[in-house]
């Protein structure tokens, strides 16, 4: 533990960072040398995101920012498998416009490469020459296939914008990393042109130290938005309100933004399990389910908690969050490395209907919706959605769990005739002894939940009050 905290206490909080202070150049060093070992004697090219279309802060892609963590408009990274160099292309810099609007920021040159701990950062005005030659050797390449991934966005959603965009007779625009190809392949026809995205992705499947170190602090900061939310609540408060007392915590904390939209819903609007209108009044008696997480120098978290909006549960919510609880703690009790996750959901059915067998039900739709609940994962394989640089990151391995991967469960138990969802969700990671649950801090049981929300009538300070802020 106090190893631990020593690693988070060294985490800067204040502002985003310009360049490779979000790990030490080493940690991308190691990443960019595993990817030269099993390209061979290929180039891979990575772009960077472009600049921004307005006066907003510029966040890089996930795959540049994976193997270099450089945050300029229109960089390009280029590894090469045969003399194992990696070379960074940058836009020369406007002194002009550094000193007098936007401050400091990265340009070609030795400084920079040695800042950065790459072996060359040269002018993007070559970059074009520089690729003539690498055709020229016949030399094949590798380049991401997938649309970038940048903030609040997960794997998978901009292939979708965009082949949406492709398809639209009165639009036809493709994506940069797919143009990129093309002119790749122009350049040089009889060249390989390959995807780097899975080489990449497995990668990330596994967290490092330092990425664990991350995502547990951006789970920390998730969980105090969470619980700062459930003190504010009370009826009369519109669910948007919730979310900005979140977002004051997670600014406050140093968070980018947030990894997703705000999923606050009050009600009936529970049903929905990406419901984002967060419009609805919290109404005396309705049950609150509030999932939002921060994006954390380009790491994610995921937790959801749900509770009442006047403080206190009614005997009927009681009963259906309580077993809806027990059910839930099932799965993550049985949650262990070396199990594959259909193991792991045998163990989880196993413990329900032990569960099940005991509970006394007061309501017949209760009782449905339970087994329906339990009924589902008897024929479920897996847990639930990774998190990393994405809330929804990349495929974790096949196989059993292995020590490093990070993810959540987030089952939900309806009654249809009541329309009303019932949803938790954690942040899991898998260690060599077993699952340790990073979102364990954030009220769960029902009298910690009530007690929290009491605060406010005790006149107690706010749920984050008592949490050191980490330089």
């Amino acid at each position: 533990m106090r190893t631990l905290l020593l690693l988070l206490a060294a985490l800067p909080l204040a502002g985003q960072p310009v360049f490779t202070n979000v790990f030490p150049p080493e940690e991308f060093a190691a990443r960019r040398s595993k990817i030269m070992a099993q390209i061979g004697d290929s180039v891979a090219i990575v772009l960077g995101t472009t600049e921004t279309a307005g006066e907003t802060p510029l966040r890089q892609n996930n795959q540049f920012h994976y193997l270099c963590g450089v945050v300029e408009p229109r960089a390009v990274l280029v590894l090469d498998g045969r003399t194992k160099r990696s070379t960074l292309f940058l836009s020369a810099r406007n002194a002009q416009r550094d000193a007098s609007a936007y401050g400091p920021g990265l340009g070609p040159g030795a400084e920079a490469a040695a800042a950065t701990g790459l072996e060359a950062v040269v002018d993007r005005a070559g970059f074009a020459a520089f690729v003539q030659d690498l055709v020229a050797e016949g030399r094949s390449f590798y380049t991401p296939f997938r649309a970038e991934v940048l903030g609040s966005v997960s794997q998978g959603d901009p292939d979708k914008l965009w082949a949406n965009n492709k398809s639209d007779p009165f639009d036809g625009r493709v994506s940069r990393e797919e143009a990129f190809r093309t002119h790749l392949k122009e350049l040089a026809p009889k060249a390989d042109v390959k995807d780097l995205d899975p080489l990449l992705n497995t990668l990330r499947a596994i967290k490092s130290a330092r990425e664990i170190a991350l995502i547990r602090e951006a789970t920390r900061i998730a969980g105090f938005g969470i619980m700062e939310a459930m003190r504010d609540a009370r009826p009369g408060l519109y669910e948007y309100e919730l979310q900005a007392a979140s977002e004051y915590v997670f600014k406050k904390y140093g968070a980018f933004g947030a990894a997703y939209f705000a999923l606050v819903g009050t009600g009936k609007n529970t049903y929905y399990t990406h419901y984002h209108r967060n419009t609805a009044k919290l109404q005396d008696g309705d049950l609150v389910q509030y999932d939002y997480a921060p994006d954390f120098k380009n790491y994610q978290s995921d937790v959801t908690r749900v509770f009442p909006a006047n403080g206190e549960f009614t005997a009927w919510q009681r009963e259906y969050y309580s077993i809806y609880l027990q059910l839930y703690q099932a799965v993550i009790a049985s949650i262990r490395p070396g199990l594959t996750p259909s193991e792991v959901v045998k163990n989880a059915v196993m413990k329900m209907d032990s569960i099940m067998a005991s509970l006394t039900f007061t309501d017949e739709k209760i009782r449905r919706a339970a087994v329906a609940f339990v009924d589902k994962y008897r024929t479920a394989t897996g847990l639930g959605h990774t998190v990393g640089l994405e809330v929804h990151d990349v495929r974790r391995p096949d196989g059993p769990l292995q020590p490093g991967e990070i993810f959540t469960i987030e089952p939900e138990m309806r009654i249809e005739e009541l329309h009303l969802g019932m949803r938790l969700e954690d942040m899991l990671l898998i260690t060599a002894g077993g699952c340790e649950n990073l979102s364990a801090f954030v009220p769960i049981q029902i009298r910690d939940i009530e007690k929290l929300m009491a605060d406010r009538k005790n006149g107690l300070g706010s749920a984050h009050s008592t949490l050191p802020l980490q330089r």
